[in-house]
């Protein structure tokens, strides 16, 4: 790359093979350098190679000799991975890293079902899922016991959200129920398959027996629940689906990286959906994985997470299932 290249958000989502919205969110974290021209957000070539590099070097720690299989019971990693895209791990993730300073925490920000096969797999240590099982009506064990077959596993409730529509500041198309989203005035940004909002989706339509092809922008995908926000405060669907959380933060995203006027959505509660972390039994009385309930047990962490408003922390650290 160019030392004097720079690339817009856009330009970058094309390279990393992500969402544009996923760009900025790196940017607001402060995974990824970039500046301002005017209005316009820019990333600079080398920058975006050490990124690239950076990144890289993740893959293979997580993959070289001198690191014990995950799923290997007498293992005592050096590394601790954790699969889910909530900014609730960023807090656990730093708590953890200032409890065990001699283990490296690595995100993995895949959707729910993802991250299930990623603890079944032994290539993640703990895993989120916000998973909605129609046939119960309970969220997490029953995908559970699917994907992870002959594994014995825990559950322990990270959090509870709400769960609903995004849509236009007024709701002028009046969207409240799942039966508008096939309504033909209606466009429709989803999720990619296997995230929770979804699965949600997807079970909602099964049960009230409404024909995925008759829903409009069914096939668009964004990857995160800030993206399709995003999406729908910039007008390029009428709805979308996503944790409250999200709605809350898109207008600042929006202010900050576009420097535009700041957007607002209005947010439609539908569900109150359960977000847990999923783990191997035999790795919870292990010291990393004890630690890490200890973090989410103490004041520390529930106050600053109630702090960012937007969850339910009522059963943080409680047991929810084991199999």
């Amino acid at each position: 790359m160019s030392d004097t290249t720079s690339y817009t958000p856009a330009e970058v989502a094309k390279i990393l093979k992500i969402s544009r919205f996923t760009v900025y969110e790196m940017i607001k974290r402060g995974d990824l350098a970039a500046y301002h021209i005017g209005r316009k957000v820019r990333v600079e070539a080398p920058d975006l190679e050490v990124y690239i590099q950076k990144s890289k070097k993740t893959a293979l720690s997580r993959k070289g000799a001198a690191q014990p299989p995950l799923d290997d019971p007498g293992a005592e990693p050096d590394s601790f991975i954790i699969c889910g895209q909530d900014i609730i791990l960023d807090i656990l993730t730093r708590h953890l890293e200032r409890a065990l300073p001699h283990i490296r925490c690595f995100r993995n920000y895949a959707g729910s079902i993802d991250g299930l096969l990623s603890l079944y797999r032994g290539t993640a240590n703990v895993v989120t899922a916000h998973l909605w099982d129609s046939d119960t009506d309970t969220y997490n064990t029953p995908y559970v016991r699917r994907f992870l077959p002959g594994h014995r596993t825990v559950v322990y409730n990270l959090a509870y959200r709400n769960t609903g529509f995004y849509v236009a500041k007024g709701n002028p198309k009046n969207i409240s129920h799942w039966h508008d989203l096939n309504r033909p005035d209606i466009t429709l940004i989803n999720r990619e398959r296997g995230s929770g909002a979804r699965v949600l989706l997807d079970e909602m339509l099964h049960v009230l027996a409404i024909d995925y092809r008759q829903i409009n922008g069914y096939s668009r995908e964004e990857m995160s629940h800030l993206a399709v926000a995003s999406c729908v405060a910039r007008g390029e669907a009428d709805v979308g689906i996503g944790i409250e959380k999200a709605a809350l933060q898109v207008s600042d995203i929006d202010f900050i990286f576009q420097k535009k006027e700041r957007y607002d959505i209005d947010f439609i509660f539908q569900k109150k959906e359960r977000y847990d972390l999923v783990l191997r039994r035999e790795d919870a009385d292990k010291p990393h994985f004890q630690a890490l309930l200890t973090i989410i047990r103490s004041d520390v962490f529930r106050n600053e997470v109630a702090g960012m408003g937007g969850y339910d922390l009522s059963q943080t650290g409680q047991l929810m299932g084991n199999s």
